[in-house]
């Protein structure tokens, strides 16, 4: 039996872009010390998630993949634990600006890029202001833990990005996630739906993704701050294996059979079954 342990840190975010590295790098290692082998951090986690508003004093934040201290800080720390290890950034390139993930190999090595290729707009996700879409295609990489395949935060809702990294053999797929918690309960119940929603399109892919960041205000006005809320890891039928607690800092684990859940793929027969002399329709839509 293969298994991967999987880890998914929840932590607060402040306004220092170092502080917010050096909880990271310390909730990775502790991640490590537990067994887990792939570990997943939260969106942007090098900041507080400042897409709430339009303001271009956050565009100083970007930074170049070449030569980006906070990529090649993790990807290091990621050949020293020899876990694999998503880091997600905030990317610079020339005049656009992107919301970036690099895949770190435990070796330590950089694999390669994913930017986020559906960016939302919306209240309080006014990301279009700062991201400009993702042209680097959906990404799998094969790693020290298997064939991974990677996708951010809004990516989820579009089937097209699950089917895509599935049939490219991805086996996992890290989601780095930050989701405003708009009314009780519903932050809770959109990041387990998509578990289903990803694990079933893959044909049985086991996922990690993190976590509900509140609004900074509360009804009465009250600074609420930027602690994520939920951080779930979800097995290859969409079911929840393990969730973060509420209003707490934590790294949620959890363990994956891999032969189970390839074997799982195997008997669904989604792929075997899949027409795709039917769907060219769906690129004009």
């Amino acid at each position: 039996m293969r298994e991967l342990t999987v880890a998914a840190p929840q932590f607060a975010a402040s306004e220092e872009p170092e502080e917010n590295a050096d909880k990271a790098e310390a909730m990775v290692r502790e991640a490590a010390a537990r067994g887990a082998r792939l570990i997943l951090l939260q969106e942007l986690f090098e900041s507080r998630y400042f897409c709430v508003t339009e303001n271009p004093r956050y565009l100083a934040l970007a930074r170049p993949f070449e030569g980006n201290p906070l990529v090649a800080r993790f990807a290091a720390l990621a050949g020293e634990l020899g876990v694999v290890l998503p880091i997600p950034f905030f990317e610079a390139a020339g005049q656009a600006h992107f919301n970036s993930v690099a895949m770190a190999d435990a070796d330590g090595r950089v694999l390669g890029l994913y930017r986020k290729s559906h960016i939302p707009q919306g209240p309080g996700y006014e990301e279009k202001f700062y991201f400009s879409p993702g042209d680097t295609g959906f990404r799998v990489w094969d790693t020290a833990v298997g064939r991974i395949g990677i996708a951010i935060c809004w990516d989820q809702w579009f089937p097209e990005t699950a089917r895509a990294d599935g049939a490219d053999g991805a086996g996992a797929a890290p989601l780095p996630l930050r989701h405003r918690q708009r009314a009780r309960g519903a932050g809770l119940r959109q990041p387990a739906a998509l578990g289903d929603g990803h694990a079933r399109p893959r044909g049985g892919e086991p996922h990690a993704g993190g976590g509900v960041e509140p609004d900074r205000r509360g009804a009465a006005g009250r600074a609420r701050g930027g602690l994520l809320r939920l951080v779930l890891v979800a097995g290859p039928t969409g079911e929840v294996l393990a969730r973060g607690g509420r209003d707490r800092e934590e790294i949620v684990l959890a363990t994956l059979d891999l032969d189970a859940c390839a074997e799982m793929r195997r008997g669904w027969g989604l792929f075997r079954d899949r027409r795709p002399d039917l769907y060219g329709r769906l690129a004009g839509l």
